[in-house]
């Protein structure tokens, strides 16, 4: 099998970190620039007898860094991530040249407030923003939002970016960062939030008067969450145009991006 080139190349890993038995991140190596807007994702692809098994993931990282970071959820049954999981640091493995999507921090008209929920691996694009707006911030470039980043899991170790998240949000004015545990009787010494992202959405959009007129909602990761949350920002008032969402996890015939190459 011939891979364009011209379409993909080849990424390097350098760094690897195991958070659980199914929760990892690597940091990859590019052989060429890769240009890239925070909340956008790349298409990771490794061959397969006769194809490229592609999927997409949100890049972690932040465009103002070197090299690219992604954060991975291990489905065993899955065509992709198993291969993945078994990676090593100098393993490589093929990625398209170009960056895609549209769940970017939309800063356009008067809407300052950005109400972020996520599932477990969700936070990637998430964490991409809120590094770019703190690098912003070193560099004397004032960041005028005010961004409430919800994340939920199963398990307080399941939140592979908790301590960088919450030391950005204790140093900055702009960023506030809720970590909430939906299984506490399998995580005793867990003493924050508990509850499902729905739960916890609606307690938070009263405490902070997080109204549709001024607020941008973003919704990734797990299908069930989405669509629950967004059922919740419509009662609440807030109009389509108003809610952003990336869905993980569809099955690769609705999704479009798996590709035999």
């Amino acid at each position: 099998m011939a891979i364009s080139t011209e379409k993909f190349q080849k990424v390097e890993i350098i760094e690897r970190k195991d958070y659980s038995s199914d929760l990892w991140s690597i940091r990859v190596k590019t052989e060429d620039k890769f240009v890239f807007k925070p909340g956008q994702y790349a298409t990771l692809g490794l061959e397969r007898g006769s194809r490229l098994v592609q999927r997409a993931y949100s890049i972690v990282s932040s465009p103002c860094e070197e090299d690219l970071e992604f954060f991975f959820e291990l489905v065993p049954q899955g065509e992709l991530t198993p291969g993945l999981f078994d990676l090593k640091i100098g393993d490589t493995l093929w990625m398209r040249r170009q960056a895609r999507g549209l769940f970017t921090l939309d800063d356009r008209g008067n809407r300052k407030k950005f109400f972020l929920l996520c599932t477990v691996t969700g936070v990637a694009p998430y964490v991409s923003m809120v590094r770019t707006l703190a690098r912003a911030e070193q560099e004397n470039r004032p960041v005028s939002y005010e961004i409430t980043l919800i994340q939920a899991a199963s398990r307080s170790w399941e939140f592979a970016y908790r301590e960088e998240l919450e030391a950005l949000a204790k140093g900055s004015a702009w960023l506030r960062y809720i970590p909430s545990v939906s299984r506490p009787w399998e995580d005793p010494g867990w003493k924050g939030e508990v509850g499902r992202v729905e739960d916890i959405a609606r307690k938070y959009l009263d405490s902070l008067g997080l109204e549709p007129t001024e607020t941008l909602a973003y919704l990734c990761g797990h299908p069930q969450m989405i669509e629950n949350c967004k059922g919740i920002l419509k009662r609440r008032g807030f109009p389509k145009e108003s809610i952003r969402e990336e869905i993980y996890w569809i099955p690769a015939k609705k999704s479009g991006v798996e590709a035999a190459v």
